[in-house]
């Protein structure tokens, strides 16, 4: 896939080092492979047939946080995204990482759940009944999880609280406003769905509250971002198709989506599926009309509440993926910005990565905590207590990090929070 990759891509790296300083594993190791630099060094080799695709090789590619923090420093406009995401495909077409448990996972979650959001919610139903009950409070008790292998007994506390409710029971599929000024659809994920269905229905009151009439097809698919950032190519091309499916594009003014790592991948639909005869056109569509909340928000102007949110001060964590994938830097801090009462205190190194990247914090615990270590201390620097975030994975690794000392919540909520006390006050 490297060889058949756009040559210019690989060329566009001058070496010139600035991307060293914003690369968290160059930072952290100091060596020359762990940087973007480095990596794209032994992709060119691959590419140019003076390399073998190796366990090391995909080791170096998986090893890669793939936090786009060298797009964003990088003079020469390098496509990191597209390099990285190419050569985790070459990694999975050449086999070289696969072992028994790997293959398992791999296949349970993207093959299985993340291509089946009814198998999917089923899962998280189960989930859910096993915290109602206490079961995993019981069993963490009598130290339960002690037996099982290392890897599944330091995940298991990061397990994320499913949702009382998924956001089919919270979002009616057609909510129209008192003025109605656009037509959007929401996108309401798969993660998001789960564990944060209330921050769905947050950003349906935002959009109403807004002047917009929000169309929320049931039970979506997964965006394909997983897949695609894993080098399950094909995998990611098909869910792309469905979520394209799943909207009238012609009759909407955008398609809203409010998680950073998801957007990211969203807006790429046009390139994953540019030589599709059936998709290329309306992919294409798809990548124009998709936004952010908080950059569809600030586009159309946001209609600043009247009354607060009943926080005082906040902070800003910045999604990898928002801020250097789709470049959505100040919009969030505008909607902070533009609810009464609030002061926004900004987070020393708000843009560095917390650790979560997708399944980093499984595929990488150690560094992965490191990461995370950081950015709780820079959150300690503020003295605030409320932290806000734009996508789940950041959202539950802050919330692992921070435990009792901060609450984590997202601009979006804090919004919608400050709309319903302006009409409840009426």
């Amino acid at each position: 896939m490297l060889r058949s990759l756009d040559y210019s891509v690989l060329q566009q790296c001058m070496h010139c080092g600035m991307c060293l300083p914003t690369c968290p594993t160059y930072v952290e190791t100091k060596k020359e492979r762990n940087s973007p630099r480095g990596r794209i060094s032994l992709m060119r080799s691959v590419a140019d047939g003076e390399l073998e695709v190796s366990k090391a090789f995909s080791d170096e590619m998986y090893y890669c946080l793939g936090c786009l923090a060298c797009q964003t420093a990088c003079p020469a406009g390098v496509n990191y995204a597209e390099l990285f995401e190419t050569a985790r495909a070459e990694v999975e077409r050449a086999g070289v990482g696969q072992n028994n448990e790997r293959d398992f996972w791999r296949w349970l979650t993207l093959n299985v759940l993340f291509m089946h959001p009814r198998l999917l919610r089923f899962a998280g139903w189960g989930l859910r009944l096993w915290q109602k009950t206490g079961l995993d409070v019981k069993l963490r008790h009598v130290k339960f999880f002690g037996l099982l292998p290392k890897k599944l007994r330091d995940l298991e506390p990061q397990t994320p609280k499913v949702s009382p409710e998924f956001s089919d029971a919270l979002i009616e599929a057609r909510e129209t406003p008192v003025v109605q000024k656009y037509r959007v659809g929401l996108l309401t994920g798969c993660i998001q769905d789960l564990a944060f269905s209330n921050i769905n229905r947050d950003t349906a009151d935002v959009l109403l509250a807004n002047g917009c009439e929000v169309i929320t097809p049931r039970a979506q698919s997964c965006c394909g971002s997983l897949h695609a950032h894993n080098g399950a190519v094909e995998l990611a091309r098909e869910l792309a198709r469905r979520q394209i499916d799943s909207f009238d594009l012609d009759s909407l003014d955008a398609i809203i989506t409010n998680a950073g790592g998801c957007g990211s991948h969203l807006k790429t639909y046009g390139h994953l599926l540019h030589d599709d005869p059936f998709y290329a056109v309306r992919a294409k569509q798809w990548d124009r009309k998709v936004k952010d909340i908080h950059e569809w928000l600030v586009q159309t102007g946001i209609r600043k509440p009247e009354h607060g949110a009943g926080v005082t001060e906040v902070t800003y964590h910045e999604s990898c993926h928002l801020c250097h994938g789709q470049k959505v830097v100040s919009q969030p801090r505008q909607v902070l910005q533009a609810i009464p009462g609030l002061i926004l205190k900004e987070l020393p190194e708000s843009n560095w990565c917390c650790g979560s990247a997708g399944i980093y914090n499984i595929t990488q615990p150690e560094q992965s905590a490191k990461l995370l270590d950081r950015k709780v201390k820079n959150i300690a620097r503020t003295g605030v207590t409320v932290v806000t975030t734009s996508n789940p994975g950041c959202h539950l690794q802050l919330a692992n990090g921070l435990g009792n000392t901060a609450q984590v919540t997202q601009p979006v909520t804090l919004l919608a929070k400050a709309y319903r006390e302006e009409t409840a006050s009426l």
